[in-house]
């Protein structure tokens, strides 16, 4: 027997199917773990392609039972990183996606909310009460300083001739490090704005009339060396030398790379997360269940390393053992971090003004 379709809603079913195709789809480009008092903490918060940011527990996500503790819709579009500022209570949490905008969140707000987890996503507004800047790499070949307090641009970078990828602050010397899709990283003076030095991971593959990018950067805690992640390469180099200390050839291409004293962690491309010495020794290669791992968060008690991945289905994590007051939205004029190809991550580092 047919059903009765006088009141069939074409647009409807239109929309239940894209929504139901996007939770099948869904991506997780980055990841940052939450405040707490115990040094081994255990809630992770994440960025999704659905403009969407969720905090789970480790032990969920171990277990296969992964169900979102706090859920809310930061953006519209893809959401490409999320960091905490501040410890405890007063943390806020910062993200930033496709759509332009910077947002910050009280984490408070979404450990306290009794809501039920389908209708926190709505209830939550973004907040924003701290003072300082925040360092932005945008898709129009810029870096951005915003003061926190107006919401205002204080500084533009301009010297690369290619959208940004990643951005780091190097607090101990007053300086941002930026990576382009120009083959570059880039060294600044946060006051001045100027560019007091120019990197080039990929010179020699430019050299052979071959394509380089600067897709990822990472310090180490003496900020001394600089990890930059070049397309199926890797290079450290010393920062006060000036000097590239080792080039580690990679089989797929580099997404994310961490510091972990001193070693390095990097993912590819590919099932694997790889651990190297600072001379570019393998040390370790983990092999991971996700097709592609797109980035690489270190457990602040060091043995436990999340990646951020690609699976059909929905918000997807692996685990890996390895040795609200006034609102305020900061918007850009362009995308922040212009998402080309679903892979490009934005990194949002909050320094404190003198």
């Amino acid at each position: 027997m047919c059903g009765d379709v006088t009141n069939w809603d074409e647009e409807t079913y239109r929309e239940t199917i894209l929504k139901d195709r996007e939770i099948q789809t869904r991506t997780v480009f980055r990841t940052a773990w939450a405040p707490s008092q115990n040094p081994n903490p255990d809630s992770i918060v994440v960025a999704s392609s659905d403009g969407s940011l969720g905090s789970y527990s480790i032990s969920s996500i171990i277990s296969d039972l992964a169900e979102p503790e706090c859920f809310l819709q930061g953006h519209e579009g893809p959401l490409y990183d999320v960091k905490f500022y501040g410890d405890g209570e007063d943390a806020l949490f910062l993200s930033c996606g496709d759509d332009g905008r910077i947002r910050g969140w009280r984490w408070k707000d979404c450990t306290e909310s009794y809501a039920p987890i389908p209708l926190q996503g709505k209830h939550m507004r973004p907040v924003l009460d701290l003072s300082g800047s925040i360092y932005a790499a945008a898709g129009d070949s810029c870096a951005y300083c915003w003061d926190v307090d107006t919401g205002q641009v204080k500084m533009v970078y301009k010297g690369h001739s290619d959208y940004l990828h990643s951005i780091t602050a190097r607090n101990s010397t007053n300086q941002i490090i930026t990576g382009s899709e120009d083959g570059t990283a880039r060294i600044w003076d946060y006051r001045s704005g100027k560019c007091i030095q120019v990197i080039e991971p990929g010179k020699e593959m430019k050299l052979k009339g071959h394509s380089s990018y600067v897709g990822c950067i990472s310090l180490d805690a003496s900020e001394s060396w600089l990890a930059c992640g070049s397309g199926r390469s890797l290079s450290v180099w010393n920062l006060p030398a000036s000097e590239c200390i080792s080039k580690i050839s990679t089989s797929a291409s580099v997404q994310d790379v961490v510091f972990d004293e001193n070693q390095i962690l990097a993912v590819v491309a590919e099932l694997l997360l790889n651990r190297f010495n600072i001379n570019g020794e393998i040390l370790s290669q983990i092999q991971c269940a996700p097709q592609s791992a797109f980035s690489v968060s270190l457990h602040p008690s060091g043995p436990l390393v999340v990646m951020e991945v690609l699976l059909m289905s929905s918000h997807n994590l692996e685990a890996t053992h390895a040795h609200f007051a006034a609102n305020l939205n900061i918007k850009n004029s362009t995308a922040v971090s212009t998402c080309v190809n679903m892979l490009l991550k934005l990194h949002v580092d909050v320094l404190q003004n003198d």
